[in-house]
C-alpha cells in the first residue's frame, strides 16, 4: 500500500527530528518521508512528517508561521543559549515581570535577528554548530524575521518566565531569549521549547511515537492542506495539464485551485492567468 499524506507527530525531548522521521517512515512502511521544519534535539512538540508525495510540499511549508511555548531563565547563559551547554556567564540581575512587559513591544515586527553560533544554519555547506564545536567562531549574518506577538504567560520563579511566541519561519527562539536579556542588562538561557502550531497544523491534532506504534494515528490527505476551489477536468484536459500544457478556462478565480483529474484523482495546485489554467505544483 502506497502512503501519501502528512502525520502530525508530537516530538519528545532528546530525540532529533530526523530520527522521528525515520521512525515514522519505518513504522508506516512509507517509500519517502521528510519533515516540515526542524526542531532542535531539546525541542518538543509539533513536527509535521510528510509521507510519499507529500514530501513535494517542503517548499510550500518553508515560510509558514510557527507558534512556540518557551521558558526563559535570566541571569545566566550558555554558549548554546539552551541547556545543552554549560553555564558560561552569569550575574545577579533580577528581572521583574514589569521589566519584561515594558520592553516586549520592542521585539514585535520585522527585525534583523542574529542566529546562535550553535545552530543548524549552513555556512559554506557546513552547519554552524559544527564550526562552534571545533572552537571556530564564524561571522554569521543577521536575517530578517518577523515576530507577530510575544505573550508573557507567567512567572514560574525568580528570573524564570514562560512565554508564547508567534513568529515567522526561520526565527530562533534562543536568539529572542538572548536579545531580551541583553535589553535588560543581563544574560538569558532558553530552558525549554514546545512548538504548538506550524502553518495550519496544531499540536492538538498530533500523535506521539508511542501512539503510532500502537496504530493510533491519522494521515492527513495532501489535498486537505489546501483551501482553494476544486476543479475537475475531463479526460482530454487531464492529459494536457499533466503534459505541462495550459487549458483555456474562462472562469476567473483568485488564489490557489485544487485540480482533480477525470478519475477524481488529485493532480495538484493550479492557478488561472488570462483565462489560462496551469498546474503550478504537480502532486501525481
Amino acid at each position: 500500500m502506497i502512503i501519501n499524506g502528512i502525520v502530525l507527530v508530537n516530538k519528545e525531548r532528546n530525540i532529533s527530528s530526523n530520527s522521528v522521521v525515520n521512525k515514522v517512515k519505518w513504522l508506516l512502511k512509507a517509500d519517502k518521508a521528510g519533515h516540515y521544519g526542524t526542531l532542535d534535539v531539546l525541542g518538543e512538540g509539533l513536527l509535521p512528517v510528510a509521507l510519499g508525495k507529500a514530501t513535494k510540499l517542503f517548499d510550500y511549508f518553508l515560510n509558514k508561521d510557527k507558534v512556540y511555548k518557551t521558558i526563559f531563565k535570566f541571569g545566566e547563559t550558555t554558549p548554546t543559549l539552551d541547556l545543552e551547554g554549560e553555564i558560561s556567564q552569569k550575574n545577579d540581575v533580577i528581572v521583574k515581570k514589569e521589566d519584561l512587559e515594558k520592553i516586549l513591544p520592542n521585539f514585535i515586527g520585522k527585525i534583523n535577528q542574529m542566529p546562535p553560533q550553535f545552530s543548524a544554519k549552513k555556512i559554506n555547506g557546513k552547519k554552524a554548530y559544527e564550526f562552534a564545536r571545533e572552537g571556530i567562531e564564524i561571522n554569521l549574518k543577521p536575517k530578517e524575521i518577523e515576530i507577530y506577538s510575544i505573550k508573557l504567560l507567567k512567572e514560574i520563579e525568580t528570573n524564570t518566565f514562560e512565554f508564547e511566541v508567534w513568529c515567522s519561519s526561520g526565527t530562533f527562539i534562543r536568539s529572542i531569549c538572548r536579545d531580551i536579556a541583553q535589553a535588560l542588562g543581563t544574560y538569558g538561557v532558553m530552558q525549554s521549547i514546545i512548538r504548538t502550531r506550524c502553518g495550519i497544523f496544531d499540536i492538538k491534532e498530533s500523535f506521539s511515537i508511542k501512539d503510532i506504534e500502537n496504530g493510533k494515528y491519522n494521515i492527513i490527505p495532501i489535498e486537505n492542506v489546501f483551501k482553494g476551489e476544486k476543479i475537475i477536468l475531463n479526460e482530454i484536459e487531464t492529459a494536457k495539464i499533466l503534459n505541462g500544457m495550459t487549458i483555456n478556462y474562462n472562469k476567473q478565480i483568485d488564489g490557489e485551485l485544487k485540480i482533480y483529474g477525470f478519475d477524481k484523482s488529485f493532480l495538484g495546485i493550479g492557478n488561472i492567468q488570462n483565462n489560462n489554467l496551469k498546474l503550478k505544483l504537480r502532486l501525481i
